[in-house]
Parts: structure tokens; sequence; C-alpha cells
């Protein structure tokens, strides 16, 4: 029961730092390019999770088949899920990206019933259900879905979320296998060498390799790419490869759609978007839905043991 409170608190803390993450890769965009702010997030990052394993003392004994075992999954998250989410991010807002984000449970409950054979129960789908009613209706009451310029960027979103669904899908079955350290120090080291891969190769191709560090000039994007990198990239691996250990990947999806409450929520605080009561009835549905997917989760479990 201790190590389920905990998994829980994991994904709490995981919902709120997605949450975030989505205002501060908008202040990432106002100074640097879509590829060059990956890039030094996962610099950041990289350095952050080598701090980590020099601390725990951990000896990592990795060899070509366990790479080719994890590259799948960190092809998904974080390469798949961040390029994706960057794109989208340059195109249409950070509330409108946290609401179709919140997209994820349905993905999910998809692909773990087919791969996983996580069986949702009919009153885990009625909760599920009702979540993603919550942001669908707080979307429809924004009215930005009907803006045909945001198309793009929300498919960009769209993706993210597809890519995050497969991650939590594919991750409870190499967690068993490897540790959180381990696992989340191959997938930083792969979003460090691709993105910066790219990064660097755009600016040598045109010529402008020394405006690469050039954001660093700028205390905001210091602020946003330590955000980012430290907590959202290093940490949200850390936690939810943990909470996917502990929980299914169907009830670790809903904590989603507490990051799109979040998302607004930061909106409303720092950059002063309205509020309005709809805000207020969405985010009320979606909390009951969450709960409740988790709820008769447990539910479920108790009966299968009796």
């Amino acid at each position: 029961m201790a190590e389920k409170r905990k998994a829980y608190t994991a994904a709490i803390i995981y919902a709120f730092v997605i949450g975030l993450s989505f205002m501060f890769v908008k202040m990432t965009l106002a100074v640097a390019s879509s590829m060059d702010s990956l890039a030094h997030r996962f610099t950041i990052a990289m350095i952050g999770v080598s701090i980590l394993v020099v601390l725990k003392r951990e000896k990592m004994k990795i060899d070509k088949y366990d790479l080719l075992k994890i590259l799948p999954l960190a092809l998904l998250y974080p390469i798949a899920f961040f390029t994706f989410q960057v794109f989208g991010l340059a195109r249409i807002s950070s509330s409108e990206a946290g609401v179709i984000h919140a997209t994820v449970p349905i993905f999910t409950v998809v692909f773990a019933s087919t791969l996983l054979k996580e069986k949702a129960t009919r009153r885990q789908l009625i909760f599920i259900s009702l979540s993603v009613i919550g942001v669908i209706y707080m979307l429809f009451m924004n009215g930005e879905s009907t803006n045909t310029a945001n198309i793009i960027g929300s498919g960009f979103i769209l993706l993210s979320a597809l890519a995050t669904s497969l991650y939590n899908v594919f991750a409870r079955k190499l967690i068993q296998q490897y540790t959180l350290v381990t696992l989340t120090y191959v997938m930083t080291l792969c979003g460090f060498l691709v993105f910066n891969a790219i990064a660097v190769g755009n600016h040598v191709v045109n010529g402008t390799i020394n405006q690469f560090f050039l954001p660093f000039m700028h205390i905001d994007f210091v602020l946003a790419i330590l955000y980012l990198g430290i907590l959202s990239s290093l940490g949200t691996s850390y936690l939810s490869n943990y909470a996917l250990s502990k929980i299914e990947a169907s009830k670790m999806s809903v904590f989603s759609n507490f990051a799109t409450l979040i998302t607004i929520v930061a909106g409303v605080i720092f950059l002063q978007e309205a509020f309005h009561l709809y805000h207020l009835i969405g985010a009320i549905v979606i909390i009951i839905g969450v709960v409740g997917t988790n709820y008769f989760g447990n539910e479920r479990k108790s009966n299968e043991k009796i």
C-alpha cells in the first residue's frame, strides 16, 4: 500500500511538472528555435542525470542488445514526444496544447488493452470518458479549435500525446528488466545526442554556429531551460518510470488530465489569461474522472484477490 501511495505521489508530481512545462517551452521559443531549445534542455538534462548516476554510485552494464531494447522507448519519449510538443507549441497556445494532450488516456487504454491485456472495467471506461469530456468541453468553450490556422499545431500536439501513450504501454515491460536510473540515463542520452546533432548540424549548414548559445544571454531563457532540462526532461522520465513500475499504464495516463488543469491555471496566474466559469466546470469533471478511474481500478484489484 505504501508503494502505491509513492507511485501516485510520483504521478501527481509528474502531472504538475508536465503541466507547467508547456508555459516554459513557450518562454524558450521566444528567443530560440525549436531544435536549439530541445538541444539545450537535453544538455542540461544530461548533466543532471550524470550527476545522479555518480551520487547513486550505480554501475550500469548495458550492451548493444540492451540498447536495442531501450531505443524504441527513447524514440517515443523523449525524442518523438518533445519534438512534436515543441513544434506544436510554436503554432498554438500552451493552454490549448495542454487540453489536447489530455487525449492521452484514450490512446493508452486502447494500446494497453491490445498490447498488455490490461482490461479496463466498464466503470473505469466511464470515468476515463468523463475526464476526457471535461477537457473537450473546455476546448469547445475556448473556441480555439475553430481556428484553421491552429490545425497543424494541434496535429503535432496530438502526435505527442500518441507518443506518450505508446511510451506508457511499452515502459511497463522494460521497467521490470532495468533499473529506473539506467532507463532514465539511456533515454536522456538519446535525446541529448539526437537533438544536439540536429541543432548543431542546422547551424553548421546555415553558417550560424555562433548563434547557438546566444539564448543564454536572456535570463528568462536560462530559468526556463533549467526547469525544462532538470525537471521536465530528466525529472519526468524518472517519475513516470517509477509510477509505471507500480501502477497500470491506463491509470497512469489519466494523470495527464491533471496536467491540463495545471497548464490552464499557470496561464491564468503567470500569463494573465482569462479564467471563466467553464474552466471551473471542466476542472471538476476532469478531477472526478481521474479519481473515479483510479478508485475503480483499485476495486477491481481487490475483487481479483478475493
